[in-house]
């Protein structure tokens, strides 16, 4: 693995996934502005592809999330021929089943799991998976004028891309379940008071605020911060002394790596530290 961010192939302007380097900040932008930025089946993969690159770039310290345009992310494109419903008397109904476990789980497990922080920086509107996606990351920072719709329930379906685990755990199940019945539009500022979402920000700060806070992230230990988030999700499903159990094995671990005797040591030495551990 590299040991310096590997600056990505500049991919044409009119691609659906555009990717961008500064400093160790990997940031992703989906780029179908005319669709929302809605997702198909190229797309997702693509975006899986470009966080499985970040993942094994030593120099990649910190990713970004975001879309181009209005949208952050508009959900599925009911046209992808993938899942394209078909009418008339010879139609044959599409397996959305296969799609969810071909691409849509595959690629919220690889946000979930990846050895970096991961932001996303919801511009406008972030609807189903869409939304769910942005949900899934280590910090979800949204622009003033950025809405999330669970928009599942008007087409027939269940939440997805995670968002049953999610929303639950985020705003408890009452508002969980008034999000996805209801399929309403939550403006940022709502979600963030619910604490569905870290922060909001004015528009035109959004993109700045990100790149900064993934920055910042970079410029910290980062094993220690992914460890954090899986310690988070583990303790989901373990009563307290198990958590206190687990705590102590991360300790043991992190406490032997370069990275925590490197922060002791410039603590000590009031100096500032110089993160290595990835």
């Amino acid at each position: 693995m590299s040991q310096t961010p590997a600056q990505p192939s500049a991919p044409p302007a009119d691609a659906a996934l555009l990717i961008s380097q500064e400093g160790a900040v990997r940031t992703l932008s989906f780029n179908r502005p005319a669709a929302l930025n809605a997702f198909t089946a190229q797309l997702l993969a693509q975006t899986r592809a470009a966080l499985d690159e970040a993942a094994e770039d030593a120099g990649v310290r910190a990713v970004v999330i975001t879309g181009t345009g209005r949208a952050f992310c508009a959900g599925q494109d009911l046209s992808d021929p993938l899942i394209k419903p078909e009418f008339g008397a010879d139609a044959r109904p599409k397996d959305i089943g296969h799609l969810l476990d071909n691409y849509y789980i595959p690629l919220a497990l690889r946000v979930r799991s990846m050895p970096v922080p991961v932001i996303a920086a919801v511009n406008g509107v972030a609807a189903g998976a869409g939304a769910n996606l942005a949900l899934g990351c280590d910090l979800v920072i949204a622009a003033e004028s950025a809405s999330f719709i669970q928009a599942f329930s008007k087409i027939g379906l269940v939440p997805d891309c995670g968002g049953t685990w999610l929303l639950t755990r985020l705003v408890g199940r009452a508002k969980a379940m008034e999000l996805a019945l209801l399929g309403d539009k939550l403006p940022a500022a709502e979600a963030a008071r619910l604490g569905l979402i870290a922060r909001v920000v004015p528009n035109e700060e959004l993109a700045a605020t990100a790149q900064a806070l993934a920055a910042r992230l970079a410029g910290m230990p980062t094993r220690a911060l992914v460890e954090t988030r899986q310690a988070f999700d583990e303790a989901l499903s373990l009563n307290f002394e198990d958590a206190l159990k687990l705590e102590a094995v991360m300790q043991s671990q992190l406490g032997f790596a370069h990275d925590y005797l490197e922060g002791a040591a410039a603590f000590l030495e009031k100096r500032a530290p110089i993160f290595k551990d990835r």
